[in-house]
């Protein structure tokens, strides 16, 4: 749980739109892809805010647009009172070292050119951080917190698992000692067993550092076990965002009630209703008027169609945008 109510960062009006190139040679398109569509919220020092939603919905652009590894369309992103879109390169490079990222995929995101040891010191060395001796004896310590042996420095990426992988990628995440970091689907790509033992991990450094947590995944099982607040995303838009326990218990969005829905019952003889969602995902190149939801939606009203829904806060910080939500 959050050690405070102390805002650590905060994301208004987040756009993403991406150009689409025109077909016909020599004309411009004034068409464009929206991945993230005015996304809007709060993550507390100390918590773990997860983020919910199908493939495609934007939750993987949403994380790079807040440490701006890529730049945002239109929007604020304000890290301990510091607007990350408005600075400058050097001032960008030095706040990065406390927000940090834990990519999906642990063979891609290594080079495989280098071993162990550089690549957790990469991060040190980029920032001129210590000296060489003193980077050395700190990979050591990073591969012992993360569960390796630390003479594992010397050898290649292709010699380890893939959770063995994940843990150096985590060492490197760890390196600056960051206050933030962003788990974009960590434990994904790998086994059951395996991804036990990452989400253990994470928890226990978590504890240990006073790390705070954007945790994106699909695994709502996952979700519920690590995360204080839950967001929930759907075409590129947060349409609700509260606790577990409020979202499990009490979905306000029709969508979030379909998602929460498809949980494996924990109970084989419980009686759980099963909604099953018509149609697929519209496109982002040409998302429906009015709640992008409409189209899919077993409530939708003709108001739905025609006007967005603005956010509805119906207790604590439970919050919802749809038009049956008073």
């Amino acid at each position: 749980m959050p050690t405070s109510m102390e805002t650590l960062l905060e994301v208004k009006n987040l756009k993403k739109h991406f150009p689409v190139s025109s077909s016909i040679p020599f004309k411009k398109s004034n068409q464009s892809v929206k991945a993230v569509d005015g996304v809007n919220f709060n993550v507390y020092s100390g918590e773990t805010l997860g983020v919910v939603g199908e493939s495609g919905c934007g939750k993987s652009t949403m994380a790079r647009l807040i440490n701006q590894l890529i730049k945002p369309t239109d929007g604020v992103v304000t890290f301990k009172n510091k607007n990350l879109v408005e600075m400058d390169a050097e001032m960008l490079r030095s706040t990065r070292k406390k927000i940090q990222m834990v990519f999906q995929d642990p063979y891609a995101s290594l080079d495989p050119r280098l071993k162990v040891g550089q690549l957790i010191a990469e991060p040190l060395v980029i920032h001129k951080v210590e000296t060489k001796e003193s980077r050395r004896k700190r990979v050591e310590e990073l591969l012992e917190i993360v569960g390796l042996n630390k003479r594992f420095a010397d050898r290649y990426p292709h010699e380890f698992s893939g959770g063995q992988r994940q843990r150096i990628n985590i060492a490197r995440a760890l390196a600056l000692n960051p206050e933030l970091i962003i788990c974009d689907e960590p434990v994904s790509a790998l086994d059951v067993s395996v991804q036990a033992q990452v989400i253990n991990l994470l928890k226990q450094l978590q504890d240990q550092f006073q790390l705070t947590y954007i945790f994106i995944s699909h695994d709502l099982n996952v979700v519920r076990y690590m995360c204080d607040r839950i967001a929930v995303m759907y075409l590129g838009k947060i349409v609700e965002i509260g606790t577990y326990e409020e979202i499990y218990s009490n979905p306000q969005h029709p969508y979030t009630k379909a998602l929460f829905s498809a949980i494996p019952k924990k109970n084989p003889f419980e009686q759980k209703e099963r909604i099953i969602l018509k149609g697929t995902v519209p496109s982002p190149l040409n998302p429906p008027s009015g709640c992008h939801f409409h189209e899919r939606c077993p409530v939708a009203m003709d108001i739905c169609k025609a006007k967005a829904p603005k956010a509805i806060t119906t207790e604590n910080t439970h919050q919802a945008s749809c038009h049956l939500v008073h």
